[in-house]
């Protein structure tokens, strides 16, 4: 069974940086896209940034330029950097694992590391 567990999340001030981890376990990491979604309270989860099996990378707008998606295929982990942070980032980040099997998508979640943007 594949688990996923964030870190890296905390107390930052805006302006500041922070670099999100998630670890995969239970199957093999190359073969699944990895993103991060986010869920800032009484808002709706959205996705943040994914990255492929191919390495291709997409960002939702509002943090194009400030956030940065990577994967280690070595070390079965994904990251997050994310610079010039803002009060609005501030959200519980999740971490996804996703393959499609047989024309089926198959999702696995981690159960998120907090993110507070504050001065």
């Amino acid at each position: 069974q594949v688990q996923l567990v964030e870190s890296g999340g905390g107390l930052v001030q805006p302006g500041g940086s922070l670099r999100l981890s998630c670890a995969f376990s239970g199957s093999i990491f190359s073969i699944y896209g990895m993103s991060w979604y986010r869920q800032a309270p009484g808002k709706q989860r959205e996705l943040v940034a994914a990255i492929t099996t191919r390495y291709s990378t997409n960002y939702v707008d509002s943090v194009k330029g400030r956030f940065t998606i990577s994967r280690d295929n070595a070390k079965n982990t994904v990251y997050l950097q994310m610079n010039s942070l803002k009060p609005e980032d501030t959200a519980v980040y999740y971490c996804n694992a996703r393959r499609v099997d047989a024309g089926y998508a198959i999702n696995y979640w981690g159960n998120g590391t907090l993110v507070t943007v504050s001065s």
